[in-house]
């Protein structure tokens, strides 16, 4: 069992005041729980249906119709934890914009030590529904504030995860970061995922979700096809790196993609789910 106390619904009945990047928050919230609390779910995250339960927002009004795309993606970072846990007794995984994620949650096994790094005004809402522990702890820091790397223990091994994170960053401030983490975490792991080209710069135009949400701007993007070629040009340290793209969606024509991927001149157009091995000096 989470060794995390959570707090009760009641306790935090009230809408978080957030914008810009943190508000993606509620958003990912939505999609996660509303896949969790259908009768035909594919993805389930009971936390997270306590959590969009508890927050007075209207959900619909600002993110539209759920797609369940933020649920796909926890879902494919689980499998990849999971047995890395287990084959990591002790080990830490840290969980740069955590946001309201509640990964740790679903997967300990009470052991793993967990640390989450989001910006203060996150962590502030964060800890208003899930309360800090010795084993899942909450850092206030930008993920580009170096200074979360101090607070990690890495002797039983490192796993570095970054859901909907790097895409908000200019591409040299995501090359500068991860060049960081190959510097100081020998054989650690990373997973994050990476939004097309055509997307980010629909985002930096202006892309209206619904007519009361416009998503924050997304300056970095890449094409699936380059993921690879760049990564390895940025550091000799990265000796693997897999990428695969979301598995399922359940509104059209994002249901397209498990489709498109199979066809290389359109599987090069879709976001990914991207996993990096780290080697040291």
């Amino acid at each position: 069992m989470p060794d995390a106390t959570l707090e009760s619904s009641s306790a935090a009945n009230v809408t978080p005041m957030l914008c810009g990047v943190p508000q993606t928050m509620l958003w990912t919230l939505y999609n996660r729980a509303t896949e969790s609390l259908r009768t035909d779910a594919w993805f389930r995250d009971p936390d997270a249906e306590r959590i969009f339960r508890s927050i007075t927002f209207d959900y619909r009004a600002y993110f539209g119709r759920p797609d369940s795309s933020h649920a796909t993606r926890s879902q494919m970072f689980d499998e990849a934890l999971r047995p890395w846990i287990a084959a990591h007794p002790g080990g830490t995984v840290v969980e740069l914009g955590c946001g309201l994620e509640t990964q740790f949650q679903r997967c300990d096994d009470g052991h793993v030590r967990w640390l989450c790094v989001d910006v203060p005004d996150a962590i502030a809402v964060r800890e208003r529904y899930i309360r800090p522990s010795e084993r899942s702890r909450h850092l206030a820091l930008s993920a580009l504030d170096l200074r979360w790397m101090d607070e990690v223990d890495a002797t039983q091994g490192v796993f570095i995860t970054a859901q909907g994170l790097f895409m908000y960053f200019p591409e040299d401030e995501v090359r500068s970061l991860v060049l960081a983490m190959t510097e100081r975490f020998e054989g650690g792991e990373l997973m994050f995922d990476t939004i097309p080209r055509w997307f980010s710069r629909k985002t930096m135009t202006g892309f209206d979700l619904t007519r009361h949400y416009r998503a924050p701007p997304m300056p970095w993007g890449i094409n699936r096809d380059e993921i690879e070629t760049t990564l390895r040009a940025w550091s000799p340290r990265i000796v693997s790196v897999k990428n695969e793209p979301y598995r399922r969606f359940r509104t059209f024509p994002a249901r397209l993609g498990p489709w498109m991927a199979c066809i290389p001149a359109l599987a090069k157009l879709l976001p990914a789910i991207v996993r990096v091995r780290l080697t040291g000096k």
